[in-house]
């Protein structure tokens, strides 16, 4: 996925490179959509499975720009991202499996109390 945010004016090219050439298949762009404060937004998605060694890049055009903005895909980040997301989901499942056990050991106690006041 490569977008562009608050660009004005509205036109924009937004395309993909594969190891510097020019790809055409597989790309889906949206229209220059209007933020409603003068500027725009873009978004496109290039649905293709990078081989070992390829470069794939997303290169922007616009007026504001002296020269093309290129920017790299970093396929790393998308395996932090997942590590990240995994790692965050299992911290989060043993915090709420320990505040489980402790509320059930609370309530498992109590029960015993209010028991022994009974007899």
């Amino acid at each position: 996925m490569c977008s562009a945010y608050e660009f004005y004016p509205q036109h924009i090219k937004v395309s993909w490179l594969r190891d510097g050439k020019l790809m055409t298949s597989e790309v889906t762009s949206t229209m220059e959509m209007a933020d409603g404060d003068w500027y725009y937004q873009i978004h496109s998605e290039l649905e293709y499975s990078p081989k070992s060694g390829e470069k794939i890049s997303c290169m922007v055009e616009h007026a504001s720009f002296n020269k093309p903005m290129i920017y790299d895909w970093d396929p790393s980040l998308t395996e932090r991202n997942k590590i990240a997301i995994g790692a965050s989901g299992l911290v989060l499942g043993i915090i709420i499996a320990a505040a489980g056990l402790i509320y059930y050991r609370m309530k498992l106690t109590g029960r015993i109390l209010d028991q022994s006041l009974l007899t």
